[in-house]
């Protein structure tokens, strides 16, 4: 099994940034998948998450109206549509598979000016 994330970058506040997760060695499209983060100082967080087929989606209420969770199940692939990028979204992201309790390693992305 591996979760491998990509995308993190340093960001200006206001901008925007996808982090993107390829997944393999397990059936991706019958499992939900997740974002959470982890800020400096912070305990790991959950940011969104999606149903298998997409169409549910749920979001921590700091990434309501400014981040979307989105997935491919023909390419094994999760993302993460990041707007509006705050100096408070400072932290490594990680992709989590719940049932299965897989992590990725992790993504940086730095909010700052």
């Amino acid at each position: 099994v591996e979760l491998v994330e990509s995308g993190g970058d340093l960001v200006q506040p206001g901008g925007s940034l996808r982090l993107s997760c390829a997944a393999s060695g397990f059936e991706f499209s019958v499992y939900d998948m997740s974002w959470w983060r982890q800020r400096p100082g912070k305990d790991l967080e959950l940011v969104a998450r999606i149903g298998t087929s997409g169409i549910q989606t749920t979001y921590a209420d700091s990434a309501k109206g400014r981040f979307i969770i989105s997935r491919d199940n023909g390419k094994n692939m999760v993302y993460l549509q990041m707007n509006g990028l705050k100096s408070e979204d400072t932290a490594l992201y990680y992709c989590y598979v719940p049932t299965l309790r897989y992590w990725g390693q992790g993504t940086q992305v730095t909010v700052s000016s």
